[in-house]
Formats: C-alpha cells, sequence, structure tokens
C-alpha cells in the first residue's frame, strides 16, 4: 500500500495558514498571538529527530467556551477547575493561543486496522502542546480535535462535543476504577458546525499521559525499514519510561515482555469489570499499558461474551470475549517490529510468552477478590465458569449482579439471597450455584459482613453507561454542562454507596436500546 509521506514543517504551516486565513481570523505567529502565562512546559517527545513529527499549531475554534475539567485530573500537573475555566486558559485548551514554551506536533506512526496493515496513519486531529511536570511526574498534554495535521487523511481534524464528552467521562471513570488508562483534564467547545452522520458542534479534550507513544510508533518505522528511527525510539521509550530496563542484556527485549505484561494487566481489568474498547487496533495500543483512544466504548450491561459495542465492528473482531486474544495478537505485532533490535526469534517468543500467564493469573485474582474468596481452590474455574453460563442465559447485568453479589450470606434462606435469585431465570440453577458458593465459602470461614466491604471495595455500584452518557450529551447541546459535572462526581467515586445517587446504578430505560456506537463516536 503506498503511503503518503508526513509534509514538511513549512507546507504543514501553509496549510492551516490558509485554512485560518478562510475563517478571517488574524494571524500574529503562526496563526497566535503567543501567550506568555505560567504553564512551565517542556517537551521530550520533541528532542526526537524531526521525521517523528510535524511541528504545527492548532486551527482557532470560534467563540471558544468552557465545558468540562477534572479537579483530579488537574492536580496531577497542579492545576485547578478554576484555572481551566479562565478565559486565558479556554484559549489555550481550545488551540486558540499558545503558551509561551509549547512546541506544538503532530506524530507520525503507523498500525493494523481491525487485523489489516494500514500503512501510515498518525496524529489525524491531535496536537501534542509538551508535558507539564506535578505531582505524578511529567505529563503529555494532547489536544485531541485541534484542527487539521498532515496525517488527517480524509478526516477534518476535529472532535464533535459527543465524543469528546464520552471520552472525557469515560478517561475519569476508569481511573477512579483503578484501571490504567490517560486521563481527560477539560473539554473546550465551539458552535463550530461539523458533519458526522449530521451535524453537530466542536469540541476539543484536553487528555493527559506520561506518553502517548503506540505499538504502530514502532511498526511505522518497522515497515519502513528503517532500523537507526526505530532503535533511537525504543532508545528513548527506554530512557524515558522503562530506565531499569537499561541495564538488562539486552533492553529491547526486555521492553517487550514489560509491554506485554502491562498490557495483559490492563486487559484482565477490563474484563473484569466488563468493559469493552471497541477498536483494539495496534495504533490504538498504549507502549505504557494505557487505556488509549476512547471511542465505542462500552460497558457490560446485560452479560453477553459475544457483545460487541462497536457497530462498525460488523465481524466481531473486538468483542468482550475475543479482547485478551486480541491483546495478545497486538503484541505479537510489537515484537514483530522490535525483531531488528531484538535479533533473536526465540528471545522474543519468550518475551511475548509471559502474556497468557500475566494475563490468566491476573484476571484469576481479580475474580478471586469479586466472589470475596480469600484463597485459591482446584475447583474455582468450574465456580466462575458455571457463573458466567449462569449470567449468559439469563441476560444478568454485569455491574449490578457483581454488586449484589456483596450481600449474598451463607445462610441460604436470607432475604439478600432472594433478591440476586430473582436476576436470573432459570433460579433453580442459581440455587445449585449459590449452594456450592455458599459451600466454597464456608471452606474458608468467611465472614458475611467482612466479605462484603472486601466486596463492595472491587465490585463498582456505578459505571459509565451508554445512556447516562447520552444523556449528560443532550443536556450539552443546549448548553446545560451541570449533567458533565454530576455524572463525573458520581464516576469518581464508583465503590460507594451514593444513596442520594442511586438512580445512576439503574438499568438502562427503554429508550437506550436504541443506542449505537461507531467509531465515529
Amino acid at each position: 500500500m503506498a503511503e503518503t509521506p508526513g509534509l514538511p514543517v513549512h507546507d504543514a504551516r501553509a496549510r492551516i495558514l490558509s485554512t485560518h486565513a478562510k475563517i478571517g481570523l488574524h494571524l500574529d505567529y503562526l496563526g497566535y498571538a503567543i501567550r506568555t502565562d505560567d504553564l512551565p512546559l517542556s517537551n521530550s517527545f520533541a528532542a526526537l529527530p524531526p521525521d517523528f513529527y510535524t511541528r504545527l499549531m492548532p486551527t482557532p475554534l470560534p467563540a471558544p467556551y468552557f465545558v468540562a475539567a477534572s479537579a483530579s485530573a488537574a492536580a496531577l500537573v497542579g492545576l485547578t477547575p478554576e484555572q481551566l475555566s479562565s478565559p486565558d486558559m479556554v484559549e489555550v485548551f481550545s488551540g486558540n493561543a499558545v503558551a509561551a514554551r509549547s512546541l506544538p506536533l503532530s506524530a507520525v506512526y503507523s498500525g493494523h486496522q481491525f487485523g489489516v496493515w494500514a500503512g501510515q496513519l498518525g496524529d489525524g486531529r491531535a496536537i501534542l502542546l509538551g508535558e507539564l511536570n506535578g505531582p505524578a511526574g511529567p505529563m503529555e498534554l494532547q489536544l485531541k480535535g485541534a484542527g487539521l495535521t498532515p496525517y488527517s487523511r480524509m478526516g477534518d481534524g476535529r472532535a464533535v462535543l459527543r465524543s469528546s464528552i464520552r471520552e472525557f467521562l469515560c478517561s475519569e471513570a476508569m481511573a477512579a476504577l483503578k484501571i490504567p488508562t490517560t486521563r481527560a483534564l477539560c473539554i473546550m467547545g465551539s458552535d463550530q458546525p461539523i458533519m458526522r452522520e449530521t451535524v453537530e458542534t466542536a469540541a476539543v479534550v484536553t487528555r493527559m499521559a506520561p506518553s502517548f507513544v503506540r505499538f504502530g510508533s514502532f511498526e511505522h518505522w518497522y515497515h519502513r525499514d528503517k532500523p537507526e528511527r526505530l532503535q533511537q525510539l525504543a532508545d528513548y521509550v527506554i530512557a524515558t519510561f522503562y530506565p531499569e530496563l537499561t541495564g538488562e542484556a539486552n533492553p529491547y527485549t526486555a521492553l517487550l515482555a514489560e509491554v506485554t505484561k502491562r498490557t495483559a494487566r490492563m486487559i484482565a481489568h477490563w474484563q473484569a469489570v466488563g468493559f469493552m474498547h471497541g477498536v483494539m487496533n495496534t495504533d490504538n495500543m498504549s507502549i505504557l499499558g494505557l487505556t488509549l483512544d476512547y471511542g465505542p466504548f462500552g460497558f457490560m450491561e446485560a452479560f453477553d461474551p459475544g457483545h460487541i459495542c462497536n457497530h462498525t465492528d460488523q465481524q466481531g473482531r473486538y468483542s468482550y470475549a475475543n479482547q485478551p486474544q486480541v491483546g495478545h495478537w497486538n503484541c505479537y505485532a510489537l515484537g514483530q517490529a522490535l525483531m531488528p533490535l531484538i535479533g533473536d526469534v526465540d528471545a522474543a517468543q519468550a518475551a511475548l510468552g509471559v502474556y497468557q500467564a500475566e494475563f490468566g493469573a491476573t484476571l484469576e485474582y481479580l475474580l478471586h477478590a469479586k466472589l470475596g474468596l480469600q484463597t485459591v481452590q482446584e475447583d474455582d474455574q468450574v465456580l466462575f465458569e458455571s457463573l458466567f453460563k449462569l449470567m449468559t442465559a439469563g441476560h444478568v447485568d454485569f455491574t449490578n449482579f457483581f454488586r449484589a453479589l456483596g450481600n449474598f450470606t451463607i445462610e441460604p434462606a436470607s432475604p439478600g439471597n432472594a433478591v440476586l435469585r430473582d436476576m436470573f431465570i432459570d433460579r433453580e440453577s442459581f440455587d445449585a450455584w449459590a449452594l456450592r458458593y455458599g459451600a466454597r465459602l464456608r471452606q474458608e470461614s468467611s465472614i458475611d459482613s467482612e466479605r462484603k466491604l472486601a466486596m463492595d471495595a472491587v465490585n463498582p455500584k456505578y459505571v459509565l453507561r451508554n445512556y447516562l452518557a447520552q444523556v449528560a450529551i443532550d443536556k450539552a447541546v443546549n448548553k446545560d454542562f451541570s449533567e458533565i459535572a454530576r455524572l463525573l462526581a458520581v464516576l469518581e467515586r464508583p465503590f460507594d454507596e451514593q444513596p442520594e445517587n442511586q438512580a445512576y446504578a439503574a438499568l438502562p430505560p427503554d429508550w437506550a436500546s436504541h443506542l449505537e456506537v461507531s467509531c465515529s463516536s
């Protein structure tokens, strides 16, 4: 497949300036009066050779306004929501102004999409502003929806308010669930019309992560047969994010093994809360093992292992049940890309071989915690599998069942057990499972009250159901952003009872059955 090379910096600038001129904006320096604000930005990625990115400025949004900000994400970089809602910050985080020490750029990468080599991709609507150093260490700030880049291909470089709200809320919800993820700092909106399936309005969400380097970043140089660039990228990633690997006999083999482990652990955590990513392309896989690029994601409701959350995924490649093996496949794609540096097929195979053991051990640990089991017994896997089979047959709500399971008592006649029983169509089969579960708990002298506390700490009551996000989106379209803040506050405490917010744990209403999310989401 022919690949489109990245535009040189001056060509990218000409393209952006032309766009700005069409909407009548005055441009002082590459389109901006540089803000002398207090953001102490740096940019370690910009120290790589120019082949890795194109330096360019965001495309301004007309009349931007503040939509939302995450206090917990802001605290990681020493900011507050109040600062982010100030006029100067609205300008910076909508792409209308650039901080004095920012070196904005869009990165190039390639990747496999739905299992097929797609060639060159890159940040088609994302622009990296730089890094802010905070209590959690340096965090890259990236504007998503900031306009055309040399890697936009047929896209417009924009994000819409709908998708920005979904990414913002899910990034912070996942962090609160203790799942490795990129973070979302804030959303800025504009009334600029954007065409998707229908006409929507524009928005920019600011994402944060220590790095946005992807599996596809390495695939890019491997498939272009540029081993020197491949090594430069690997050395940068190791020195900056995995310095403990520098002393290994082959740091690149050690890098592959560590990334494979992190990926396996991340996906095990997805499975344990019923999260489905929707687009597990290799260009959406983080080299740090973070959940990256929230698009057509979903949280499992009526349990179905074959559920496909992405309406675009007609073949079901990224179904809930397939996520673990797709994660492994993606690690193999990374391993292939690193082969010029590893140099030994057996060593690479050994590094990739840690995936299944790491995934299995992590998921086993998480399932034991979800069922309140403190020890590991030989027949536990049978107990787990029989439960999921029952849940599948009865279309039992994933989140609500595991939360309610904390109320199970070893005494079979308990009212709490009756509530669980009523979640199943085949109540007699559940009764049989409950007898085995109760006997298993008695084996380790489990105490009901203590077990409930432990189970409630790992089984969330609140997750970002699609209908909850849609309610917030519908209100935001009418400039009412209060539901975003309210929902965020609920999702930041997913394990707490929050009786005042009980409605947010409800099953989806009938109208939600018509909701679909796709790659444009």
